[in-house]
């Protein structure tokens, strides 16, 4: 029994020791030895992918872009495969609706609200070199979302404006309103008053930023409100500039446009804007165009990091799938 007890003790103690039981090796010289030869050979082994794992971590990392994660492009229906709630998509010229979703779904918009504060800031005529001053009552106390315009930044009314729809500034938006002739509250009516001339049923502006959950609107009135914003020059030229440097309070700060689609060579966009607040989803409203043809798409309430820019796509390439299938059967 006590043998007994010490060949097992033995084999547990080898076992740990990662080599073959006694039972295995007792009286095997040769295998031993082949065990030894693994050892080294295994230690060997180790070392290398060691070294190799050091030089691999010693590159420099490089930076890959977002992949929009692959959808097919239409459903069984042949429709474009869009995720966002509420979706049109129509022909600026002939006024033909290409494709809707909920678009008379009256929902926040976010920073969509911008194209309605840079129409009515230049609908005042004001001097674009007045140099505007970011104040504390443009610190966003509503949400508490950060700015790289610190207090007492100066910049010109152009230059606020660039910011608001380049790069969606809120401090930007805010400073715009408050140097309107009556100041904010003025500027809100204005803006609500510019709305019911456009014929949106559906808006409502409560600031000029955005983060107020309570500005509304719908896809539909959203269409018409991007087709007004593309009579102006500089929203055009503004919405739709990739990047630009900004000298703020003694320091040279770059910005770039929150649509990365303004840089990509599949599209010609005359007009953009994009939106975000946990209210209103992610929002992306454009002018392109598509085929010859300058087509508004509204996308509202999208979910996650790239959806607004996958169903963009989808729907361009869908838009020039209808072309194709048009000539054909011409």
């Amino acid at each position: 029994m006590l043998l007994k007890y010490l060949m097992v003790s033995c084999t547990a103690v080898v076992l740990g020791l990662g080599v073959a039981p006694p039972s295995e090796a007792a009286g095997n010289t040769s295998a031993a030895q082949s065990s030894s030869k693994k050892k080294v050979a295994k230690a060997a082994q180790s070392k290398r992918i060691k070294q190799a794992s050091v030089k691999k971590t010693s590159r420099k990392s490089v930076a890959v872009a977002p992949r929009v994660p692959h959808e097919p492009d239409f459903d069984a229906l042949g429709l474009p495969n869009v995720k966002s709630a509420s979706v049109l998509v129509q022909d600026q010229i002939s006024g033909e609706v290409l494709f809707e979703r909920n678009s008379d779904a009256v929902v926040p918009i976010a920073s969509i609200t911008k194209l309605m504060t840079a129409m009515v800031a230049l609908d005042a005529r004001p001097a674009l070199d007045e140099v505007l001053v970011v104040s504390e009552e443009d610190i966003d106390q509503l949400k508490g979302t950060r700015s790289r315009l610190a207090i007492g930044t100066r910049l010109t009314r152009e230059e606020m404006l660039h910011l608001a729809l380049m790069s969606s500034e809120n401090r930007a938006s805010s400073a715009l309103s408050r140097h309107y002739p009556g100041g904010q509250r003025a500027f809100i009516a204005a803006m609500n008053q510019k709305a019911i001339e456009l014929g949106l049923a559906d808006t409502r502006f409560f600031d000029s930023t955005g983060l107020d959950p309570h500005n509304v609107s719908s896809a539909r009135d959203l269409a018409k409100m991007v087709a007004a914003s593309s009579t102006y020059p500089l929203i055009r030229e503004f919405s739709t500039t990739r990047d630009g440097s900004f000298a703020v309070k003694g320091k040279t700060l770059h910005f770039n446009n929150t649509n990365a689609l303004v840089s990509s060579s599949d599209w010609e966009i005359a007009l953009q804007k994009t939106g975000f607040t946990n209210e209103a989803g992610k929002c992306l409203v454009m002018q392109a165009w598509l085929n010859q043809k300058p087509v508004v798409i509204v996308l509202l309430d999208s979910w996650g990091r790239l959806t607004r820019i996958g169903d963009a796509n989808r729907i361009r390439r869908w838009v020039e799938h209808l072309a194709l299938q048009g000539a054909g059967a011409g």
